[in-house]
């Protein structure tokens, strides 16, 4: 394949349009960066610069439902397979062929799945917060991890949690404070995300949760994987992240950073910089 040398502020794919940050040299190599709920592609203004200074060449798309081109209705089109087409997209129209896979929250997710199901497309997988999907069930069995995550069963409703989340700022704000989201990102939500009208397609993420195919969230991951878990992360407890392992038949490591808040690529860039820097050079 040929590489594209020029810069791609979007692309089209299953008859959406999908805004991208494209930046960092034109011919270096290309990491592509998967934002998480609810955030976009900003979410990675901290860490993409560092990545260029080491010569590498970033892609943040804006996600299914987070790009204004890309808000289709009912939540089966925010089904996994759909989700990691998306990417997929992203990857051949860019025409390098393999690419460096960084997933955050949400974004880890598809990542995961994306690098189990096309390991064609992935040179390496730095996955943060969220463990492998197939871990991420098992965990569900501890109490924990079932307390921690009482929020998706509240987002399957419909309206409902947007009325919530709309009604007051203030309130919305404060729970993200709570959970430790940065200043200058929580900023950033109320407009990228209330404002913009990106709500809806970012909780259907959740609400197409039954329709995942159980068999493709146990993919094994073959490629050459880095796990990035925080031990203040409220919304994942730590047996997902030990779980992980299991399901990567490559070299595996599991970073686990002390402090620092579940909004890693937010709070703590610069480290976070490093284990993808690391996993990209192994």
């Amino acid at each position: 394949m040929r590489v594209r040398l020029e810069r791609l502020d979007s692309y089209a794919h299953d008859g959406l349009v999908f805004d991208v940050s494209d930046q960092g040299p034109l011919d270096g190599p290309p990491v592509v960066l998967l934002h998480g709920f609810p955030q976009r592609a900003t979410s990675w203004n901290q860490v993409a610069p560092l990545l260029h200074a080491a010569g590498m060449r970033s892609l943040a798309p804006d996600q299914r439902g987070y790009s204004r081109g890309a808000r289709p209705r009912g939540r089966s089109s925010y089904r996994m397979s759909r989700l990691v087409q998306d990417v997929v997209g992203l990857v051949e129209t860019l025409g390098q062929g393999r690419v460096h896979l960084v997933g955050h929250d949400w974004g880890s997710a598809v990542a995961w799945v994306l690098a189990a199901t096309r390991p064609d497309l992935v040179s390496t997988l730095t996955s943060v917060s969220v463990p492998h999907p197939g871990a991420m069930v098992r965990s569900m069995r501890y109490a924990d991890q079932l307390r921690r995550s009482w929020y998706m069963g509240f987002f399957q409703l419909p309206w409902l949690p947007e009325r919530l989340l709309c009604s007051r700022r203030s309130d919305l704000e404060r729970e993200l404070r709570r959970a430790g989201l940065p200043a200058d990102a929580l900023a950033r939500v109320w407009p990228e995300i209330i404002e913009d009208g990106a709500l809806t397609g970012a909780l259907n993420w959740y609400r197409a949760m039954p329709f995942s195919d159980p068999r493709v969230l146990r993919g094994r991951v073959r490629v050459p994987t880095t796990h990035v878990w925080s031990d203040g992360d409220v919304a994942l407890g730590r047996e997902g992240a030990e779980l992980t392992g299991a399901y990567v038949d490559a070299p595996y490591r599991l970073e686990i950073l002390a402090g620092i808040s579940h909004w890693i690529p937010n709070e703590a860039p610069e480290r976070l910089a490093e284990i993808v820097l690391a996993r990209v050079r192994s």
